[in-house]
């Protein structure tokens, strides 16, 4: 039989650290991956978070021009462009109020509707009860009480280690 400690063969022990030390490292390896890639989607995610609030911004201060260009058409529509005056801007201006106001409650309706339809996690809910029902009914496997000054002796070694 070879002596162990020649350099080719390791122990038990050494194996063991260095299982350990390998496992500490790929699991460092792991959450750093990980960390890695949450950090890239967060940064994109708020990229194009920040250029979904720009382009809601432009379009939101566009609308008033939207209104005018829209009251100014109906004027011309209406004959305001030929010198007979057409309707009145008052009334054309009104006019594109009330088309904006019905777009927006007719987008407040689509969105109440798909509001409605979100419901809570149901599966997940009923997993997490299950899986704490289960937990709550778990009991420690308790050690055997030691009977003699030796096998309390025992104990009090190997759980001081």
């Amino acid at each position: 039989m070879s002596d162990p400690f020649d350099g080719t063969e390791r122990s038990l022990g050494q194996l063991v650290a260095s299982a350990t030390a390998e496992m500490s490292a790929l699991v460092h390896d792991e959450i750093a991956l990980a960390k890695a890639e949450i950090r890239q989607d967060v940064k994109r995610g708020a990229i194009g978070s920040a250029a979904g609030i720009t382009a809601a911004v432009v379009l939101l201060f566009s609308l008033p021009m939207l209104s005018f260009a829209l009251a100014y058409g109906i004027n011309s529509w209406t004959g305001g462009h030929n010198g007979e005056g057409g309707w009145n801007l008052a009334w054309c201006f009104l006019l594109s109020f009330a088309a904006n106001v019905l777009l927006a409650v007719l987008l407040g309706l689509v969105a109440y509707a798909k509001f409605r339809k979100v419901k809570p996690p149901e599966k997940s809910i009923a997993s997490a009860k299950q899986t704490a029902a289960v937990l709550s009914t778990v009991k420690p496997h308790p050690r055997p009480e030691p009977t003699t000054t030796l096998d309390k002796a025992a104990t009090v070694a190997r759980s001081s280690v």
